[in-house]
């Protein structure tokens, strides 16, 4: 999973980035994009090892690129700036929303909508070439996918009225358009960084503004980033901060992508796999291994949650809590999964 942190000059994105990976640069090029690994938090991986003690412990993981939006307004290298995140599954958009000398007071709503629309812009212009291209086709005679040409209409519309296309789900989904990796239609979470004494969401002065938000101190976090563990826990309690910001985020980062986690166990190996609410389990098998996908014969599933409770996987199947599951199961969030297989 790769999420892109974008934001304009000045609002802190650096600060946040450093405070979600722990990758500190003192002197870094002010221009450069810079890419973090993080693992993803989930307290049942260290319940699952300290009963297993297993020789490795694997956790989820989340890649955070930090892209540098060029500030120059040539329609060619905003474009080429762009591009970079298009590969990206997710977006955080960081925002200013605290006073900094030399700068205008904050407008969050108002910086958002700036970025925001510039990504609108560069889908429309993508969405016009192709258009126009399935023209030209039309004309020597070639057809265009049906689907394609009605998706792409849809997308010029809502582009034109100034709507991002993530607030479209049937283009946002759409695996006719994947290849075009608009921007504008990828999951958005809106971070707002704020100063240390405000702990509140901005209030909206926008009818227009549904994303996804959460609030960040980003100079507390990334303080809070470099400090001891003892150090940590006395920071939170004095700022009034339940969790860090890596945590606050990831989880979030979760909830709007939509995101699960199942887990293999063993004594070599307990480890959290990503995968889509609403996979199924012939396609969980092809993450953790494409041979458990291609001679998959049964998943043998045990809920966390019963596992808990039983005390013992043993004690869970006498308990008739392990059942077997055929390929088209959806796997939910906090299954512990053991694939037979054959090839």
């Amino acid at each position: 999973m790769k999420i892109g942190i974008i934001g304009l000059s000045g609002s802190g994105k650096s600060t946040v980035f450093e405070a979600l990976t722990h990758s500190f640069q003192e002197n870094q090029n002010k221009t450069d994009d810079r890419i973090g690994t993080v693992k993803v938090p989930d307290s049942r991986i260290d319940i699952l090892s300290a009963i297993y003690q297993p020789q490795k412990v694997v956790f989820a993981q989340v890649e955070y690129f930090l892209h540098r939006v060029s500030g120059e307004k040539n329609e060619k290298t905003r474009e080429q700036s762009f591009n970079k995140i298009r590969d990206c599954d997710a977006l955080i958009h960081v925002v200013r929303n605290f006073q900094r000398y030399g700068l205008d007071p904050p407008s969050p709503f108002k910086d958002f909508a700036e970025l925001d629309q510039e990504m609108v812009f560069s889908d429309l212009v993508i969405a016009e070439k192709r258009l126009e291209r399935l023209e030209l086709d039309q004309k020597r005679g070639k057809k265009p996918n049906p689907e394609e040409l009605f998706l792409l209409n849809e997308c010029k519309k809502n582009l034109e009225n100034e709507m991002p296309l993530r607030r479209f789900p049937e283009i946002a989904n759409s695996r006719v358009l994947k290849g075009f990796a608009f921007i504008s239609a990828k999951p958005m979470l809106a971070l707002f960084n704020n100063a240390d004494e405000d702990n509140e969401i901005p209030a909206k002065n926008n009818d227009d503004f549904s994303e996804q938000c959460l609030v960040i101190k980003g100079k507390l976090e990334q303080e809070l980033a470099q400090m001891s563990d003892e150090e940590a826990e006395s920071f939170l309690s004095e700022f009034e901060i339940t969790a860090s910001a890596m945590d606050r985020v990831i989880k979030m980062s979760y909830e709007f992508m939509g995101l699960i986690s199942f887990f293999t166990v063993s004594p070599d190996e307990v480890r959290a796999w990503t995968v889509k609410e609403k996979t199924a389990a012939l396609e969980a098998a092809g993450a953790v291994h494409s041979d458990m996908q291609k001679g998959f014969i049964r998943a043998e599933v045990l809920a966390y949650e019963d596992f808990i409770k039983a005390g013992s996987y043993a004690e869970a199947r006498k308990n008739g809590a392990v059942r077997l599951e055929g390929k088209a199961y959806e796997v939910q969030d906090g299954d512990i999964i053991t694939f037979r297989f054959n090839v």
